[in-house]
């Protein structure tokens, strides 16, 4: 009986087979993608949760409000942090139970390293002179600064250039040379010779005599600069003497701040890999401490020296472009005489120059210079304060500027003389508070008295070995925590005039202190080094109590964010919490850099990494959501539709049944007559549809297609039955007289019709429950669309913003609209279904009006009414109902997106109307082959 009704309806149960089909293969290949989605996130966030570190450490009231808004810490947080974490503290932590590595930075401070850019001008050279004098005049670029340096000079002679030294043996020199001798400056000559270069670059007071009776012969008596500037450009022009033929040089020096930092070797080492990155020497061990030599050092003195490890890398960046002058020395027999007396300063400035070239060096080169020593001093360091920011009027960020440097900042401790090779960067925009750390005047004696009392003698820095960080090992770029330790943090320009004004290159941190951006610490010492520093201060500090800057914890048996490693590090964190309850703790597993646009100045803004925390936990979260929101659309458009198509078969159908009752046929046999062939159809389409997905799962890419098509042939045959259940039971509630007669709509007061239009509002409004049923396939399918933009929206600005989101977001996109463009077709689909159906229903009715004179095109408009008509009020009530959906999700999800999401759903209403405008075309043709007679005959 099934089979022959199937044989005698051909055409309906082949549409019937083809809706199961194309519902069934889109349903499960459409869960398969959605799943497979989902997958590929997860693994994406796994794979990239973890970073260096699980855990960070810091001191109290290191939480910004910057940070406690927004739950993104600046990448240049550490720089500013000296000091805050108390070494019992630091132990405790170490020891706790589940902690694997805990490695602290103790920042201790910027010592300033001088050096020099060395640049050559040989190419300047005038070639016939015996003696000359070049004039470089360099200005420094930095980031966005630009800054006039002192001129520099070099004074080349044919001539050689000897050695000799005082009666007195007060003073040596190398730079004596003989020249035209004059009276006025015979009393200059040491042994019968001028010395070229010690007036002008050791004392440029052009006084004739010291305070005793004696002839201003150089001296190791050096000029007293105090009272004078650091950045005092006259008195830091220099002047290179050589002798040589073509070849000539010059010597811009300059100072390098190497932030100074004290690490747990063991520590580090397991958490980074320091010990892969020591390039010469040797790595720092737990054996490191201070100590004395046993024999005194140069200069007599019992010096007290650290270990220490230099990085090879500058990390600040500077570029020195200069103007070279051939000057207009006049006799060139006389310039011994003239650069050999007081007078050489102005002499020289006053010269007359010609322009003859320009030159440019990196300013990387000086530092390199410095790997070369083997030990530096630590008379003073300097620490800085973090940047602080305001939020604008539209809402960005803005750094906070700071005021200028007090000149006090770079004057040494004892004898007020202004310190030498002091960055000239440091005249720019200040962002940061700078504070001078001096050392004790008891260096060298063991012990300190007087005013001194009670510290400690400054000690050296001793270099044991250099590291390069570029072979440190790498983290998931993803969720790179901020390895300060190692790293400067990543800047560009956020717009077109501050990339011009960086020449589109990044903005790196220069030499200025109290800059926006401050390098990471260049040289790294042992935690059992730091209390020769701290107490070698003149003034105490917090650091002499409370060393530690951070701690960062890697926690045991963590392998990425799933639930059981989420508990370990939790169980750590709050451990750390609980014990100390002052500190901030952060867990930085899932955390994942965030670009973040922030303005340093009216005209120049900047976009740089951030770090979001806790960004896999919320991608988790809101994939898990959208992954649910998801399926049911899909589950439920693909049921509606069948529904529709098995209550329309049913409806076709409506006097065979009533005949079958008529004849004795029960209601549990009409029953299992409809679910029976509907459970045939869905067996055929689910055998196809399996070919059919899984050809369409290789031409995806799907993983596993062969096993996801086998689930289309009991998805078919699930989705049937249960669609056809509720059709079938209507089927069962029909009386054998009710359903042999037409259905006849009740009268209730009637209204005339006066347009095509009216009478399309009055058909759909006869039959309620079908227009209904038809707009309800529209409807989801609309709200669907509106819930999913907003979602995406809302999962963008939940986790977009981060690295790792943005991966995710891009990943996630083709699923997510591939989903709702089936709910959009299905919907359509099943509205074109309803009206078609309404329309065979309706033939008779049709003939009568082509009896009565109603043209082609008024039934034609007719039935795109009634289409239209159906169209909108799905569209609108998905619409209504998607914004609804969304808002019971929770208000913030349509923040900032209210008009997008509103005119999406709309778009996606007028999308499903000219869906079912065009489909309706070809019923709207059939209309015009409609026969009257035979019709009204029939009925």
């Amino acid at each position: 009986m099934i089979l022959d009704q199937l044989r005698r309806r051909r055409g309906r149960a082949l549409a019937l087979a083809a809706g199961i089909l194309v519902a069934a293969t889109s349903f499960t290949l459409l869960t398969a993608t959605v799943s497979t989605s989902r997958a590929t996130t997860v693994g994406e966030v796994r794979r990239n949760a973890r970073s260096a570190y699980d855990v960070l450490v810091r001191p109290p009231g290191s939480q910004t409000a910057v940070e406690r808004q927004s739950g993104r810490v600046a990448p240049n947080f550490l720089s500013g942090t000296f000091g805050g974490i108390t070494m019992d503290q630091y132990r405790r932590i170490r020891d706790m139970a589940g902690v694997d590595v805990a490695a602290p930075v103790a920042n201790i401070g910027y010592l300033v390293v001088g050096s020099s850019v060395t640049v050559d001008v040989s190419r300047f050279l005038d070639s016939g002179a015996s003696r000359q004098i070049l004039r470089l005049s360099p200005t420094l670029t930095a980031g966005l600064g630009v800054q006039r340096m002192s001129d520099q000079y070099v004074y080349l002679t044919r001539r050689p250039l000897t050695s000799a030294e005082s009666s007195d043996g007060l003073f040596r020199s190398d730079t004596l040379e003989e020249g035209t001798t004059q009276k006025s400056t015979r009393q200059y000559q040491l042994k019968g010779k001028y010395d070229v270069c010690f007036y002008f670059n050791r004392d440029k007071t052009e006084k004739t005599r010291f305070n005793i009776d004696l002839p201003m012969k150089p001296n190791l008596i050096a000029e007293d600069r105090s009272g004078k500037s650091a950045f005092d450009r006259d008195l830091h022009s220099m002047m290179n003497c050589q002798s040589g033929q073509d070849k000539a040089t010059i010597d811009v020096w300059t100072g390098y701040p190497v932030l100074l930092s004290a690490v747990d070797p063991v520590a580090e080492d397991r958490l980074v890999g320091l010990g892969d990155a020591v390039t010469s020497g040797r790595m720092l061990t737990a054996k490191d401490k201070p100590w004395v030599p046993s024999s005194r050092s140069v200069h007599g003195q019992r010096d007290s020296y650290i270990p220490a490890l230099l990085s090879s890398n500058p990390l600040t960046a500077g570029t020195l472009s200069a103007t070279v002058e051939r000057l207009d020395i006049g006799d060139q027999a006389e310039l011994p005489s003239k650069l050999g007396n007081p007078t050489a300063h102005s002499f020289v400035s006053g010269l007359h120059g010609t322009p003859v070239g320009q030159v440019r060096a990196d300013l990387s080169q000086g530092y390199r210079k410095t790997l070369g020593e083997d030990s530096f001093n630590t008379d003073v360091y300097w620490t800085v304060g973090p940047v602080t920011y305001r939020k604008t009027p539209g809402g960005e960020l803005a750094a906070k500027t700071q005021p200028p440097q007090k000149p006090s900042l770079w004057v040494t401790n004892s004898s007020e003389q202004p310190f030498p090779f002091v960055p000239e960067e440091n005249q720019g925009e200040q962002y940061r508070k700078v504070t001078k750390h001096a050392a004790t005047d008891c260096i060298g004696k063991g012990f300190c008295d007087g005013v001194d009392s009670g510290r400690l003698p400054n000690p050296f820095v001793h270099l044991v070995g250099r590291y390069d960080t570029g072979k440190l090992s790498g983290f998931a770029p993803l969720s790179e925590a901020p390895l300060e330790t190692y790293q400067p943090p990543q800047v560009t320009g956020a717009d077109g005039a501050t990339r011009k004004a960086l020449k589109d290159q990044p903005l790196r941190p220069d030499r200025n202190l109290g800059g926006y951006l401050s390098p990471p610490p260049t040289m790294l010492t042992t935690m059992d080094s730091i209390t020769a520093l701290t107490k070698s201060r003149r003034i105490p500090s917090l650091q002499d109590t409370a060393p530690v800057s951070a701690i960062r914890i890697r926690v045991a048996g963590v392998s990425g964010v799933d639930t059981a490693s989420r508990a370990r590090v939790n169980a750590v964190a709050g451990g750390i919490q609980a014990a100390y309850p002052g500190l901030q703790v952060d867990v930085t597993v899932g955390s994942s850099p965030a670009p973040q646009t922030v303005a340093l100045s009216a005209s120049a803004q900047v976009t740089e990494r951030w770090v979001a925390k806790g960004v896999a936990l919320r991608i988790l979260r809101a994939v898990d959501t959208k992954s649910a929101v998801l399926f049911v659309l899909v589950l439920v458009v693909c049921a509606l539709f069948l529904g529709q198509a098995a209550l329309a078969s049913v409806r076709s159908r409506r006097t065979e049944i009533g005949t079958l009752r008529c004849l004795g046929w029960s209601s549990g046999e009409v029953l299992r007559l409809v679910l029976g062939e509907l459970a045939v159809i869905g067996l055929a389409a689910g055998t196809a549809g399996t070919v059919v997905a899984y050809a369409l799962g290789r031409v995806l890419g799907q993983p596993d297609t062969g096993a996801k098509s086998l689930l289309v042939l009991p998805v078919a045959f699930l989705l049937a039955t249960a669609a056809g259940m509720v059709p079938a039971w209507l089927a069962t509630r029909l009386g054998p007289m009710e359903a042999v007669r037409s259905a006849v709509t009740a009268v209730h007061r009637t209204r005339p019709v006066r347009s095509v239009a009216g009478l399309a509002v009055l058909n759909l409004l006869r039959v309620r429950g079908r227009t209904l049923l038809g707009a309800a396939g529209l409807a989801l399918g609309v709200a669907g669309f509106t819930m999913l933009l907003a979602m995406t929206l809302a999962f963008r600005g939940e986790v977009a913003g981060s690295l790792l989101g943005n991966a995710v977001v891009a990943q996630a996109r083709v699923a997510d609209y591939l989903s709702v463009a089936l709910s959009l077709l299905l919907g359509a689909a099943g509205a074109i279904d309803v009206l078609v159906i309404s329309q065979r229903e309706r033939a008779a009715d049709l003939a009568v009006l082509r009896a009565t004179g109603w043209t082609n095109r008024e039934l034609a408009m007719l039935t795109l009414y009634e289409g239209i008509g159906l169209a909108l009020l799905g569209g609108l009530a998905g619409a209504v109902a998607g914004l609804a959906g969304v808002l019971s999700l929770g208000q913030g999800v349509l923040h900032g997106h209210l008009l997008a999401v509103t005119g999406a759903a709309l778009l996606a209403t007028l999308t499903a109307t000219i869906l079912v405008s065009a489909a309706l075309m070809v019923p709207i043709r059939a209309l015009s082959r409609l026969a009257p007679v035979r019709l009204l005959a029939a009925d």
